[in-house]
């Protein structure tokens, strides 16, 4: 199998692993050592516990792989100072991980804080 289909589906097997389930550190070290990205799980979990994760289009490079998709889940726990609402979280987002030797060592992340905050009830959405 080439490396951009062992890439590509890395990273449908991490999405289908993390996807609604509580994220400890073990797993997500199953799949990552980048601490940032392990960090950042951890946060929105905390706030959105078991969020799942949905790939809407997989763009895959040599060691790097792109995907758009969403995130939703329940806000349940503070998030940024915001006490929990109950509203869901249906958030787009774009992110871009380089793989090595079988784990993502780096990414770079992009979503809609201004979707989000609508969402939350923070800010009113505009039409």
């Amino acid at each position: 199998m080439g490396i951009i289909k062992k890439n590509r589906a890395f990273i449908v097997e991490y999405f289908n692993a993390i996807s609604g389930v509580e994220k400890s550190e073990a797993l997500c070290r199953r799949y990552t050592t980048d601490q940032k990205l392990i960090d950042h799980i951890a946060f929105f979990d905390g706030a959105f516990p078991k969020y799942e994760l949905f790939i809407e289009e997989m763009i895959c490079e040599g060691d790097k792989v792109l995907v758009q998709g969403r995130a939703k889940g329940i806000h349940k726990a503070e998030f940024n100072g915001i006490p929990p609402t109950n509203k869901e979280m249906n958030l787009p987002f774009v992110i871009r991980y380089t793989i090595k030797d079988g784990k993502i060592v780096d990414h770079w992340l992009m979503a809609d804080q201004v979707v989000l905050m609508e969402q939350l009830g923070i800010m009113e959405a505009k039409t």
